[in-house]
């Protein structure tokens, strides 16, 4: 059977993928495998790095002490000789240690896209091909360029270089892969086994092989094999994991359980709706890998730097080496070379590649420890511009767990017909009315007839033939009946009223309550501190719709809101303020999600709303929004920091690199010096961005 290799991608520039690890040709990173695995390593291989950096550093220190003590030792080892070592010894490192060096700087030129690479390999072999030449053809250099009858060699500059970048790159190979912990833990939660019943018996079964369908038994301490629904038993379940939450959930028969997540106390069986690359875990995995691979459109700035940088870079270390061969003193030849060299190292740009995505994958994988999942770097971005958000009433600001209060009938029908009317039409709908009514019915354990010519009006309600008898069931209200007072006091309680019509007559009411979530007042309080302008839309009457918002203070409110005027209402909003955030949990928010700058989906919501939305909150809670906009400016921060940084660091190393300070202070700077601040800044940059790790978000 033919192997499938895993596909790798760069993470700078995700455009490239190929089967196999190797390296980006545009700007030389390793790749990085574009499905994560607990034992995958997206960088290079650290045994082969480290093995490489340690061979490199023996031979580089005694090639440095002959360099570093020649004229002490010139009493006891003559300086030809001590020559020809520093070169034998380099060999090694020259031709093995930073052999891939040079096989990146080759790709770089061969694909037109000059990198650091580029640099390096250019300085190395500048240094050692220079060195070589002064050695083997020493009477092919005037006078002038010798110092005590002999011509400098610099095997001691391209070695200690070469084991300096080296170490930069193993250091950073291990902090790079400290940005992935969060979506390695989240796969190392990943059930490998479940215990399916069949009739009374119990086995253990791969976790590939469980069914929608199947019935499954969780024991204490275990995790939730699948997405499910309990049947039967009680547990308390550790959900940490996709909400960010340490309390665990109480959990009961009918309750919903998702895969990866820890039974604590109790033991449950429960039947599995969802399964596989269906899971809830499974498509944080894969949102939080597509997120980490994303571009913010701030790294079009670093791109565009970059693509003038090197070619800027080559052209100065080449004006340096002549301005220092011409006005340099001497010998003229060795400071050329030096400072030309100290200019190539130096302004490696891999700070300046690194600065935006090692933001990105730390993060999102911050986002997604406390359920905050976001599709891509660019509505991360956005978001942090948001400065009105437009929120859904039901299951966004209130619980979404509505259920059935009150039956007022009307016209000679009891509670008992008015409610088996209204559930057997209710019954073909998902909307979380629907549910309630339907649960209603099933606690009094009232029979549903079948309802035929079922048709449903998105935003409206549903209608259908029950019995003979058309019934709509929906928020059209009548205009003059003896229901005016009472439904006019649950109006002002903030109750949801759906109306029942039988043969398009006004038969019956139906009060159903949705309570606040307790933690959205405190949310609320939060966004308007970050100042952001809160909208709400309902598609309930004006006056519960004012109940509601005078409660939690919100001054601008659209009620009776049809879907199609909710995605009105997000246009013209964008028209008129900044960028738009629209924050849903149902079908019928899916547009204005898709037509917002930034959606954001509750997670306790439908599949759809989801699809169509760039942020998701995995607990459904509007916390999870005030904490998606801290996360938001911290991150932004963050890559500015990186990218001020590496600018900067560029601005001043070069023209210092170049010699610029050596007429006034006497000031040089060694390659060697070049080589080792090129890779701390490299570091430097990985490290602020792993500052956001420690981040709090509830602030």
């Amino acid at each position: 059977m033919e192997t499938i290799q895993a596909i790798y991608t760069c993470p700078m520039h995700p455009k490239i993928r190929q089967n196999g690890p190797g390296s980006c040709p545009i700007c030389g990173m390793d790749l990085e495998p574009e499905k994560a695995s607990i034992e995958s390593t997206p960088e290079k291989d650290p045994d082969r790095m480290a093995l490489r950096f340690w061979i490199s550093l023996i031979f580089a220190i005694p090639i440095l002490c002959l360099a570093m003590f020649e004229p002490f030792l010139s009493r006891w080892l003559d300086p030809i000789v001590s020559k020809w070592i520093q070169c034998v010894l380099s060999l090694p490192v020259i031709f093995w240690a930073a052999l891939p060096f040079f096989k990146r700087g080759w790709q770089s030129l061969i694909h037109k896209h000059l990198n650091m690479f580029t640099l390096i390999s250019l300085g190395i072999a500048t240094a050692f091909i220079y060195s070589l030449i002064a050695l083997l053809f020493p009477q092919a250099f005037p006078e002038a360029f010798k110092h005590q009858g002999h011509v400098g060699v610099y095997f001691e500059v391209a070695s200690v270089i070469t084991t300096l970048v080296l170490l930069g790159q193993m250091i950073e190979v291990k902090a790079r892969s400290r940005t992935n912990q969060a979506l390695k833990f989240l796969l190392s939660r990943a059930p490998q086994s479940a215990r399916l019943l069949e009739g009374e018996n119990e086995k253990e079964i791969p976790i590939d092989e469980v069914k929608k369908g199947d019935r499954l038994h969780v024991r204490p301490g275990e995790k939730v094999p699948v997405d499910g629904k309990i049947i039967s038993g009680e547990s308390s379940i550790d959900e940490s994991m996709v909400t960010g939450e340490p309390i665990p959930v109480e959990k009961k028969t009918n309750d919903k359980v998702t895969g990866g997540t820890i039974n604590q106390t109790g033991s449950f069986v429960m039947v599995a709706e969802k399964v596989g690359n269906e899971t809830l875990l499974f498509r944080i995995i894969e949102m939080v890998e597509t997120a980490q691979r994303s571009r913010a459109p701030i790294q079009g700035l670093a791109d565009q730097v970059s693509g003038y940088f090197v070619p800027s870079v080559v052209a100065i270390a080449i004006i340096t080496f002549f301005l220092w061969l011409v006005l340099g003193p001497e010998p003229s030849l060795a400071f050329a070379i030096a400072n030309a060299v100290s200019v190539l190292i130096i302004a490696c740009p891999c700070a300046l590649g690194l600065a935006t995505p090692v933001s990105i994958m730390v993060g999102m994988g911050k986002g997604a420890e406390n359920g905050i999942l976001i599709k891509n770097a660019e509505a991360l971005e956005k978001l942090e511009k948001v400065d009105t958000l437009v929120i859904d009433k039901t299951g966004t600001l209130t619980e979404g767990k509505p259920s059935l209060e009150e039956v007022i009938p009307l016209a000679n029908f009891s509670q008992e017909e008015i409610l088996s009317y209204a559930a057997a039409v209710e019954v073909e709908s998902e909307h979380p009315l629907s549910k309630a009514i339907v649960q209603a019915a099933q606690k009094k354990s009232l029979s549903l007839p079948k309802v035929q010519q079922f048709f449903s009006v998105t935003g409206g309600g549903v209608q259908g033939i029950v019995n003979e008898r058309k019934v709509e069931v929906g928020k059209r209200s009548p205009q003059q009946t003896e229901l005016q007072t009472p439904i006019q006091n649950h109006r002002e309680k903030g109750n949801i009223l759906v109306f029942v019509w039988i043969d398009e007559k006004p038969s019956g009411c139906l009060i159903i309550t949705d309570p606040i979530k307790a933690t959205t007042p405190d949310a609320l309080e939060t966004l308007r501190h970050q100042g952001i302008q809160v909208h709400m839309l309902t598609g309930d009457h004006h006056s519960t719709a004012q109940t509601i918002a005078a409660k939690l203070q919100i001054a601008h409110v659209q009620a009776e809101i049809t879907p199609d005027r909710k995605m009105d209402y997000i246009q013209s909003l964008k028209e008129k303020s900044g960028l738009v955030a629209m924050a849903g949990d149902g079908i019928n928010d899916a547009p204005a999600l898709a037509a917002a700058d930034v959606g954001i989906a509750m997670g306790s919501g439908t599949d759809v709303a989801m699809e169509t939305s760039e942020v998701t909150l995995v607990k459904g809670d509007l916390r999870g929004i005030t904490k998606a906009i801290i996360l938001s400016h911290a991150m932004m921060k963050n890559i500015r920091q990186n990218l001020f940084f590496a600018f900067i660091y560029n601005i001043i190393g070069i023209p210092i690199a170049a010699g610029i300070l050596y007429p006034f202070l006497g000031l040089l700077l060694n390659p060697m010096i070049a080589a080792a601040a090129m890779s701390l800044s490299s570091i430097s940059v990985i490290l602020n961005a792993l500052r956001l790790k420690r981040l709090k978000l509830n602030k």
